[in-house]
């Protein structure tokens, strides 16, 4: 049996937001949409630590709910640890409240950064030396919490295999 929940993990431009909708459709289950992208795209990136706070527990909510109806397995284009990376890359900091937060998936797609970065208005990283610093503290985030995830990485078809791949492995 697959994990239960997949989240997609990783800096912006990975390529997350593609491959999620195709992993419903290969294994069955439901997708949370990212939240904060939703919002960055009705309120602006001018994001504040409680706007964080506030995404991440908006996706905790619609994640709770997934999971209430049954859906199996629910795909998650990303979840509050990701948020808490992006508190680190914008303020160097995160509120407590992501680090009390314990309902982590049960299995990580980290997205590599070897994918072109391409700019679509909500996007903030996109030199060279940000996009290895989201990534690297991307792989922080999950080493630190100490939850159990694989790499992706490769162009296309590739990509979709790999993430296919790692949960494949990941069966229980």
């Amino acid at each position: 049996m697959i994990p239960r929940t997949i989240c997609l993990h990783g800096p912006e431009s990975t390529g997350k937001t593609t491959i999620a909708p195709r992993l419903v459709a290969h294994y069955g289950g439901a997708l949370l949409d990212e939240y904060g992208r939703e919002y960055a795209e009705a309120r602006g990136t001018d994001f504040t630590m409680a706007d964080l706070v506030e995404i991440a527990r908006t996706h905790d909510a619609g994640t709770r709910m997934m999971l209430a109806t049954g859906a199996d397995p629910v795909i998650l284009d990303t979840d509050p640890l990701m948020t808490a990376v992006w508190a680190e890359m914008l303020f160097g900091a995160r509120d407590p409240w992501f680090d009390a937060w314990q309902s982590t998936a049960d299995l990580y797609l980290l997205f590599d950064i070897d994918l072109p970065w391409v700019a679509d208005g909500t996007r903030l990283f996109g030199t060279p030396a940000l996009r290895r610093r989201f990534f690297d503290l991307s792989r922080a985030e999950l080493e630190r919490r100490g939850v159990r995830w694989a790499l992706v990485q490769g162009e296309g078809e590739a990509r979709f295999a790999a993430a296919v791949a790692a949960i494949e492995s990941a069966r229980g």
